[in-house]
């Protein structure tokens, strides 16, 4: 059983920073990438930032040079840095875990709301 357990979200006002957490314990192989998907009322789930094995990343265009994901190998645990936020980054952000071989299976967080107050 693989779990993915979020932390950092919470309310800051526009132009303020959060750092967003998660830590995957359990029966883990093959890691592909870690990453966030993020998903406001009436609209679809969407990537935000991803980071594979071998340390390339990948993000949404619109947090491109605001957004920073990274990693900790060591401990299985992705972060999110997110500096000047604006009111449209407010939704329920989700961990992703890719791992497995060879089928690769996606777990997700339970997610974790961020609130920026314009």
């Amino acid at each position: 059983q693989v779990q993915l357990v979020e932390s950092g979200g919470g309310l800051v006002q526009a132009g303020g920073s959060l750092r967003l957490s998660c830590a995957a314990s359990g029966r883990i192989s093959r890691i592909k990438a870690m990453g966030w998907y993020r998903q406001a009322p009436g609209n679809q789930r969407e990537l935000v930032a991803a980071i594979t094995s071998g340390g390339s990343t990948n993000y949404l265009d619109s947090v491109k040079g605001r957004f920073t994901i990274s990693r900790d190998n060591a401990k299985i645990t992705v972060y999110l840095q997110m500096n000047s936020l604006k009111h449209e980054d407010t939704a329920v952000y989700y961990c992703n875990l890719r791992a497995g071989w060879p089928a690769a299976y996606d777990y997700w967080g339970q997610g974790t709301q961020v609130t920026v107050s314009s």
